[in-house]
């Protein structure tokens, strides 16, 4: 499993290019052609196992990082006192492999399917409606994020939408006749004000701006600006209060015209759609001989989202034991590979007799 997650590690995979999803999308096909047995369908950077009948299991993962080509030189593959590192690793590479040999491990795959995304990173703009086409009507959907800390599955996240507030003001000579512009800069000041207000501790949504741009040149009044949004919440309820009063915003200055975007959309993931899986699991870990499986809660959002929303029974971070997923101590703990391999495999094999 090692050879096989650092073949993958080692197959750069950042979500923005293209070129390296394909080459890293070659590299999954390959690696589960030989674990399972059958090459997959292909949508591009999408893959897809289908193991005979309706699906009952999805089995999800993706490929894509957020790491950047050039990565390995400074953050290289390696395995030393039981801990492994890499691009990539943790968030989720590990599990995709993980995920080849449970499935590969099975007597009877019927109802299963395994499905690898590669633009999850990226709120899943290109492979949403596959993950729904492939969802509907299983009777589970088994997600290989990484764990929370210590292990911990994930059983509730908060949904998650993304915006692009634009600001097209005027463009003036900032020297000779700054008063004939409309100053882009000043008004997504204004409204990032406005935004950051948006938020609700006491219901845990956040509404934070993020990446900001304005202007051309040093000597140029701004006539375009920009900001990102990133909005977290538990409930719907509370993404719609968020995004009505997104599009409620006005410009202070009337020349200037707002333009909102929203780039993306998962629906959060409540605790109910994963309270009966999780206490399989957590049956299956003690029959296993595992430590008892603990559960939490997390703001960052994933594909589970999708499943969950749409009223399939989704159970999520059954991945790698580990941390620092996006960070530069990103790694993961060897010696939990092969419990939480297993305990996937009893998952997926559990769900299966049920439905029979």
């Amino acid at each position: 499993m090692l050879d096989d997650i650092r073949t993958l590690v080692e197959t750069e995979s950042p979500s923005s290019d293209d070129a390296a999803l394909m080459r890293s999308a070659d590299a999954v096909a390959a690696l589960g052609t030989k674990l399972l047995g059958a090459p997959p369908e292909r949508d591009g950077i999408h893959l897809i196992w289908r193991f005979g009948g309706p699906t009952r299991v999805l089995v999800l993962c993706h490929h894509d990082t957020v790491w950047p080509l050039g990565s390995l030189t400074t953050h290289p593959c390696t395995v030393t006192d039981g801990v492994l590192r890499g691009p990539g690793c943790f968030d989720m590479k590990t599990g995709l492999v993980m995920a080849f040999h449970a499935i590969a491990s099975l007597t009877d795959r019927t109802g299963v399917t395994l499905l690898v995304t590669g633009d999850e990173e990226l709120g899943s703009p290109g492979s949403r409606a596959l993950i729904e086409a492939e969802a509907a009507g299983a009777k589970a959907a088994l997600v290989l994020e990484a764990s929370g800390p210590g292990g911990a599955l994930k059983t509730e996240r908060k949904g998650s939408s993304g915006y692009s507030l634009r600001v097209h003001g005027k463009a003036a000579h900032s020297g000779l006749e700054p008063e004939r512009g409309h100053n882009a800069g000043i008004e997504l000041a204004h409204q990032i004000l406005a935004i950051a207000t948006l938020g609700d501790t006491s219901l845990g949504t956040t509404v934070t701006p993020t990446l900001m741009s304005a202007g051309t040149s040093r000597n140029t009044v701004p006539a375009l600006a920009e900001v990102a949004i990133d909005v977290r919440a538990t409930t719907p309820g509370e993404l719609s209060r968020v995004d009505l009063a997104l599009r409620a915003l006005r410009p202070v200055d009337p020349a200037i015209r707002l333009e909102l975007s929203n780039l993306s959309h998962r629906p959060p993931m409540t605790a109910d759609s994963s309270a009966a899986l999780f206490a399989k699991a957590a049956k299956l870990a003690a029959d296993l001989g595992l430590p008892p499986l603990t559960k939490l809660a997390v703001g960052g959002g994933s594909d589970g989202n999708l499943t969950a929303g749409m009223g399939v029974p989704t159970l999520d971070g059954l991945g790698a034991v580990g941390g620092g997923a996006h960070a530069d101590d990103e790694h993961v703990v060897v010696a939990e590979i092969p419990g939480r391999t297993a305990l996937l495999a009893a998952l997926i094999a559990a769900v299966i007799a049920e439905g029979e």
